[in-house]
């Protein structure tokens, strides 16, 4: 029970975040706002203040900021559709972006409280790759393969991305000096593993932690990403996907895992998962999908290289058409999850 409430408050807080964005960016923009609704389902609860109703629904996990001629043609000119181009798309870009800015609020907590992770060598195992190529305690890992590298978990985050090879580029900083070398990964259980382990958190100071709050949305992000193009490579199913349900029996087991440690643990572990949640949200919302923002975008950005409004029947179909399987997907998702906790 305490988990469904845990889960509840994250994310209806995501959500609310999200459609704040819309919302203010709507209403700077003159646009008739006439729905503002957390949830989704029949209304639990609504007031109605100005043009505006603002609405509870039945069920947490979703929410909307319904919008005059959205979806249609109207002739008001304060309806959404009758806005400029640029109007338009700093509406829907918004949404997308208040949740990165949530996410870096939230990491301002989790690193000023639980410090920081940077990429610097705490131990190096013996005869580990690591050990046969030289690197030391202290050192300073800033590439992998060319790839940037600015927290120690985007080191875990390489060795399970990349299992093609065992080969890798390491470049790091000894003494304020740069220096490259190639490590051959050793094989453990299926994974290639460089053999180090991370300094103990980092306490960075007031400018540090604005630094590695920053590099905590952007490993967020960084990590959606890859996991998509893990997804789309086929080296992982949509049955490794979870949904509403399986994410509420994470926040359960995160919950349960960190409150032996105490409140202060279980805060900064349910608020680093409410960061992964914010910033997962910003960039799925972000793909060129009909019905999510990314794929509003997409029209919009369409219209301005064409400079021709596209038709608002037309992209509304799209969009419902959209809408329909991403609903359809959404059971799906929440039905594997269901069987993967019974199976569990």
């Amino acid at each position: 029970m305490l988990s469904i409430i845990l889960a509840i408050l994250i994310f209806s807080l995501i959500v609310i975040i999200h459609e704040l964005g819309h919302f203010l960016l709507a209403k700077k923009n003159g646009i008739c706002v006439e729905e503002f609704a957390i949830g989704i389902g029949p209304t639990l609860f609504g007031i109605q203040k100005g043009e505006t109703k603002y609405s509870i629904k039945c069920l947490p996990f979703g929410g909307c900021c319904v919008m005059l001629g959205e979806d249609g043609e109207n002739n008001d000119p304060r309806a959404f559709g009758n806005k400029s181009a640029l109007a338009r798309f700093s509406v829907i870009f918004a949404g997308p972006f208040f949740n990165f800015i949530l996410a870096f609020v939230l990491a301002l907590f989790v690193v000023g409280f639980g410090g920081a992770d940077p990429a610097v060598v705490g131990n190096v195992e013996p005869g580990s790759a690591a050990y046969e190529a030289g690197l030391q305690e202290g050192d300073r890992i800033v590439r992998l393969d060319g790839s940037r590298i600015y927290n120690f978990r985007e080191i875990s985050l390489y060795n399970f991305m990349h299992t093609d090879t065992p080969e890798v580029d390491v470049t790091y900083e000894r003494d304020g000096v740069r220096n490259t070398v190639t490590v051959n990964r050793h094989e453990e259980n299926g994974s290639y593993l460089l053999g180090v382990t991370m300094t103990d958190d980092t306490d960075v100071g007031l400018l540090g932690t604005l630094k590695y709050s920053l590099l905590e949305v952007r490993y967020q992000i960084k990590s959606t990403f890859l996991s998509l193009k893990y997804l789309v490579s086929g080296r992982a199913s949509v049955n490794d996907m979870s949904g509403p349900v399986g994410i509420v029996n994470m926040i359960g087991d995160t919950y349960e895992q960190s409150i032996v440690y105490g409140i202060g643990t279980a805060a900064l572990s349910l608020t680093s998962f409410a960061i992964l949640l914010s910033a997962n949200l910003g960039v799925m919302n972000l793909l060129p999908i009909p019905a999510l923002d990314g794929g509003r975008l997409l029209f919009i950005i369409v219209e301005i290289i064409r400079r021709k409004k596209i038709d608002p029947e037309k992209e509304g179909m799209v969009n419902f058409a959209g809408l329909v399987i991403l609903l359809a997907f959404m059971v799906f998702v929440m039905a594997n999850d269901i069987r993967n906790i019974f199976m569990t």
